[in-house]
């Protein structure tokens, strides 16, 4: 080939080559992106953000926080949102950002929904939808248990037996909403005063405070400690997985979390966030959560109960009170007066 025939080959080559460079480059300029914060657990995370972007071809960045860090980074961003969905977690932090505007309303239809999610929406004025249930529990390493010679704890009051000394961990209402629903159950449970007093003796025998609701059940799994406060629907999921846990509900009763999805006000991409929402609250999609184990009750009456769920209708629940416990000022009041008094007792 002619040296000059030969330039231009290699030219034309080139160009061929960048031109599908180039059409990738726009296709992905092209593409939608979805900002979600997600409080659940990250394995549930990951299969929805996959989930989403097969169906809708946006690109969906996810990052995994607790309510509790949610929250602060919401108010933080206030002026200027960098989330668009907040999918997950427990319902009074979204009812929190819901009362101070840092969610929007949307215009869904929740028909299908259970009355429990449709409260949700209500409460918060069309901003937060609920999207799975689960109650609050104890759990307990029967291995560690038997080998330290402990009786099983039956109820709240037993975990301030001193011979629990050391042998229990919860997580910090400050950054878990687990920790918070158990704070507001105490209080809705015993009344403020002796739900402190009795916070303070259970405090005596925690060995660790976790940023994770999650976190104490999964350490009582791999025999950390003896003894978690936590959701239920966690805990089944570490004995189906099988570790050597058994769940106790309460004998006084217990409160339970309506796990929520909002959309955030200011959020850049409003109409693919409402996109998520509906996607959320589909049976076909809830459904899904099996596959990860994740055991909560869905929030959608069409949807698939797993077999390993917590039996709601078999457990003593409270009458949660998600207004009051998920207005701003109840949570700021009893987070100050936990850190007094509770956070510290057991040095």
């Amino acid at each position: 080939m002619k040296p000059g025939l030969k330039l231009v080959a290699l030219a034309v080559i080139g160009m061929a080559s960048a031109v599908p460079r180039a059409v990738i480059a726009q296709e992905r300029q092209d593409q939608q992106e979805l900002n979600v914060v997600c409080s659940a657990q990250p394995d549930w995370c990951t299969l929805m953000a996959t989930a989403f972007e097969q169906e809708s071809g946006a690109r969906v960045i996810m990052v995994r926080k607790s309510t509790g860090e949610t929250l602060a980074q919401i108010r933080a961003q206030a002026s200027d949102p960098k989330i668009d969905v907040w999918w997950g977690g427990t319902g009074d932090p979204h009812l929190i950002a819901a009362a101070e505007g840092l969610t929007q309303p949307i215009n869904i239809d929740i028909s299908d929904l259970l009355g429990w999610a449709q409260n949700m929406s209500a409460i918060s004025g069309g901003r937060t939808f609920g999207v799975y249930a689960g109650a609050l529990g104890i759990a307990y390493n029967w291995k560690l248990l038997a080998a330290k010679g402990l009786a099983a704890p039956k109820c709240w009051k037993d975990l301030a037996n001193p011979a629990y000394d050391g042998q229990i961990e919860v997580a910090d209402p400050n950054s878990s909403g687990t920790a918070y629903t158990e704070l507001a159950t105490f209080v809705q449970l015993f009344g403020e005063d002796e739900a402190f007093r009795l916070l303070v003796e259970i405090g005596k025998n925690v060995s660790k405070y976790t940023s994770s609701g999650s976190a104490p059940s999964k350490a009582v799994a791999l025999g950390q400690t003896t003894i978690s406060i936590g959701f239920m629907h966690d805990m089944a999921k570490l004995i189906s997985l099988g570790f050597p846990l058994k769940i106790v509900a309460p004998c006084e009763g217990t409160g339970y979390e309506v796990g929520a999805v909002s959309v955030i006000t200011g959020a850049k991409n409003p109409g693919l966030a409402k996109q998520w929402v509906e996607f959320a609250l589909r049976p076909d999609i809830q459904s899904r959560a099996i596959e990860v184990k994740s055991y909560q009750v869905p929030s959608n009456v069409k949807s698939l109960v797993a077999p390993e769920s917590p039996d709601l209708a078999a457990i003593k629940l409270i009458d949660y009170d998600f207004a009051t416990y998920g207005s701003p000022d109840t949570r700021a009041r009893l987070l100050a007066r936990w850190d007094g008094e509770v956070k510290n007792a057991g040095n």
